[in-house]
C-alpha cells in the first residue's frame, strides 16, 4: 500500500487509580464468586495484575458526518465520539489507509463506520466491502451496520451461507457488502467482469480483526487484497483501506 497511518490510544494518556466506593475493585467479586468452594490447593489463579484507569477522551463530531447517522448513533446512545475514533475517521475520510489498535470494546467499528456511512450517503452509488475472518463477527456487524445505515444502502453478507438465489441480488444492489477473504478469492474477484459495477464504486475497504491474518493465511490475504486493489484499479477505483 500507498501510506498506511496507524491509530491507537494514546501512549501518554495519563492513568490514574479509582478507589470504587467499598474498596472493592471491579471484577473482585465475580473472581470470589467463580473460585468459591475451591480448595486452595486446587486454585487455578496464579496472579493477578490490576491495571490502572485510563480516563477516556471525547472529541466534537467532524463537521461532514451526515446528520441522520448523528442522530441514529444518539439514539444508541452514543452522543459523542471518542478522540481515537474521531483521529481515525479523519484519516480515512481523507484519503489515508489506516489501521485502528485500540482493545476490546473501545469503538473501533465507529472509526470506519463514520467515513465509510457518510460517503455512502454522500454517494448513492458508492459501496463498501466488509472483510471478516469469522461468520459470526460478520453477522454481528452486518446487525450493526443495518442499524445504523440509511435503507438505500442494503447491507447484505455474501459468503458460503448465502444461498445461490440470493447472491445475485447480493451483488447488484448491495452497498454494503459482508464477506471474508476466502470468499473474495474465490467468488468475487475470479468473476471480477461480472462484479464490475461493484469494484469501479468501491469507496472503503474494511478489514476487521487484521490481527488475525499472520503467518501463511496471512499472506494469503496480503495477495488477495493486492489482486483487489489491482482489479479495482483497472475499474477505475482506488478504495481506502480502514483496518481494525
Amino acid at each position: 500500500m500507498t501510506s498506511l497511518r496507524s491509530v491507537g490510544l494514546p501512549a501518554d494518556a495519563p492513568a490514574e487509580t479509582v478507589e470504587p466506593a467499598g474498596g472493592t475493585l471491579p471484577g473482585t467479586e465475580l473472581l470470589a464468586s467463580l473460585l468459591s468452594g475451591t480448595d486452595p490447593e486446587d486454585d487455578p489463579v496464579t496472579h493477578v495484575h490490576r491495571l490502572p484507569v485510563r480516563p477516556s477522551r471525547n472529541a466534537p463530531w467532524p463537521a461532514w458526518v451526515d446528520g441522520a447517522l448523528r442522530e441514529r448513533l444518539a439514539e444508541r446512545g452514543v452522543q459523542e465520539p471518542f478522540s481515537h475514533q474521531v483521529a481515525a475517521a479523519e484519516l480515512a475520510r481523507a484519503g489515508s489507509h489506516v489501521v485502528v489498535a485500540t482493545g476490546t470494546a473501545s469503538g473501533k467499528s465507529l472509526a470506519y463506520q463514520l467515513p465509510a456511512l457518510t460517503a455512502l450517503t454522500e454517494d448513492p452509488r458508492a459501496c463498501v466491502l466488509y472483510l471478516a475472518p469469522t461468520k459470526a463477527l460478520a453477522r454481528d456487524q452486518l446487525a450493526s451496520v443495518a442499524a445504523l445505515a440509511d435503507p438505500s444502502v442494503r447491507p447484505a453478507a455474501y459468503d458460503g451461507d448465502t444461498p445461490t438465489e440470493e447472491r445475485e441480488w447480493v451483488r447488484r444492489h448491495s452497498r454494503w457488502i459482508v464477506t471474508n477473504p476466502d470468499m473474495l478469492h474465490r467468488g468475487i474477484l475470479p468473476a471480477h467482469q461480472r462484479w464490475s459495477s461493484t469494484l469501479r464504486r468501491v469507496a472503503y475497504v474494511v478489514i476487521d480483526e487484521c490481527h488475525a491474518y499472520r503467518g501463511v493465511f496471512g499472506s494469503h490475504v496480503g495477495h488477495v487484497l493486492r489482486r483487489l486493489r489491482r482489479i479495482c484499479r483497472r475499474y477505475g477505483a482506488e478504495p481506502v483501506f480502514v483496518l481494525a
